[in-house]
């Protein structure tokens, strides 16, 4: 399935049923006075956390979801049926953002969590809310309330605790692979990974966490080289980033101290909150420099990136051989426990888009499933 991470979506709720003016009629007695009754109230639309869906690509196609409309009220006091609610599923992390007034309304991070985001329109009043002493025959009645309408963005957020930065090929799916279920793809060539990726990692039976890849960084990425940013919005959740680092590029003007400032250079741009969360430099790839060159060329990436100088935990890892990757994943375990968990989320920037909804969009007493 193809993996889709936002959606631009218009939802209606159901408008009320009219309320009618209507008079009693029977043979036995012909002014039996008013007897009109109300409109039923709309429905509203719902939208709710499902763990079971883990993409948005049904609102890729799907852009317009209204709740049925309130029946009118009926003569013999008869009241309106009220219109069926709308629930839409989504998957567990979204967050839905009003595209108008760019306000962050909900945020599922909860399996089973609903909010009403569209709520019905209350049904009209019959005739027989208007009668009193002096007005024995009202002819007055009122129409049902329009429904609430939202032009909503939604966009979904891996739920992970840790995730993994880097450039392409840097070895990030390797080691999800290595200490994980999850299977992205890898190969003897170099490529990049498309869509992000989540992995569970058991440490003991009763103690794991959730890791989650992303397409790697290029120089230029926040304006768009490469995949872009997109995918740094899933690593919003997490607590703690495990910078990839290939200390044994096969290009050999590359240079790993330059590749790792690049990286924060463009996480810096995306989000400067983001860039303060705790960061660890996992130098990878170990197994493809010989054993009595090793030792030289990590005290020559050290100094120069200066990590010990700043603080940044540095691990030495071979994720193809798994060589280092179990300690840390007991150490990553441990620091978790003390992390505090990450900030809520807030809405971002939304444009507009070239080809807006209609006014006219859906028709009276029209339903979209």
């Amino acid at each position: 399935m193809k993996f889709i991470d936002e959606a631009r979506i218009l939802v209606a709720a159901g408008d009320g049923g009219n309320g009618i003016a209507s008079f009693r009629r029977d043979k036995y007695e012909p002014e039996g006075g008013p007897d009109g009754g109300d409109g039923g109230n709309g429905g509203s639309v719902h939208f709710v956390a499902d763990r079971n869906i883990n993409t948005l690509i049904e609102y890729r196609y799907a852009r317009r979801h209204r709740a049925q409309r309130g029946q009118n009220g009926g003569s013999s006091d008869c009241y309106g049926k009220r219109g069926k609610d709308l629930t839409l599923r989504v998957p567990v992390g979204t967050t839905i953002a009003d595209i108008n007034s760019n306000e962050l309304l909900a945020d599922l991070d909860v399996d089973g969590k609903k909010v009403i985001l569209a709520k019905g329109g209350r049904g009209g009043l019959g005739n027989i809310h208007f009668k009193s002493s002096v007005n024995r025959t009202p002819r007055q009645c009122t129409r049902g309330e329009e429904g609430e309408q939202r032009e909503l963005r939604l966009e979904l957020r891996l739920l992970a605790d840790v995730g993994l930065l880097g450039l392409p090929n840097a070895g990030k799916s390797t080691f999800l692979r290595a200490v994980s279920a999850a299977r992205p793809k890898v190969a003897d060539y170099p490529f990049t990974t498309l869509q992000p990726h989540l992995g569970v990692v058991r440490v003991d039976h009763d103690q794991s966490f959730v890791i989650a890849d992303i397409p790697g960084l290029i120089d230029g990425a926040a304006e768009g080289a490469g995949l872009g940013i997109r995918f740094l919005k899933h690593l919003a959740r997490t607590r703690l980033l495990l910078h990839i680092v290939d200390l044994a590029p096969p290009d050999p003007e590359a240079d790993p101290v330059r590749d790792v400032e690049t990286v924060v250079r463009e996480l810096e741009k995306y989000d400067p909150e983001l860039a303060t969360r705790p960061r660890w430099l996992i130098l990878n790839k170990l197994d493809l420099i010989p054993e009595e060159d090793r030792e030289q060329r990590i005290a020559e990436f050290l100094q120069a990136s200066q990590a010990n100088a700043t603080g940044i935990p540095c691990f030495r890892i071979s994720a193809i051989s798994g060589d280092g990757c179990r300690e840390l994943t007991r150490k990553l375990q441990e620091t978790l426990q003390s992390l505090p968990f990450a900030p809520a989320p807030v809405a971002t920037t939304v444009t507009a888009s070239a080809a807006p909804f209609p006014d006219d969009l859906f028709a009276d007493g029209e339903q979209d499933a």
